[in-house]
């Protein structure tokens, strides 16, 4: 099984934080590009360009969770639920 480390590190994930603009102001895993969930429906093609795998993570892992589930069902199979923002943080160590 694929690490999230492994996956940002090794294979160079595009990382995504999907929680809204001024969460993402408030702090945000380095490199992390901002796509608010609510944005990703609009944003598909933007999304489907960035080089995979994707990492997508939020405050929880609620939202990304959904994220997750919407872009696995738009055809992009190589995404990946970090969890919230600590959990990121915490696996990238």
């Amino acid at each position: 099984m694929k690490t999230i480390k492994s996956l940002v590190q090794e294979e160079g994930a595009t990382v995504i934080d999907v929680r809204s603009s001024w969460e993402f102001a408030d702090g945000h895993v380095d490199g992390a590009l901002n796509i608010p969930l609510e944005e990703i429906p609009g944003r598909l093609a933007e999304i489907q360009a960035l080089k995979q795998p994707l990492v997508v993570y939020c405050r929880s892992g609620n939202r990304s969770g959904m994220a997750q589930g919407f872009l696995s069902q738009a055809g992009i199979q190589d995404v990946y639920n970090g969890g919230g923002l600590g959990d990121m943080r915490i696996q990238l160590m």
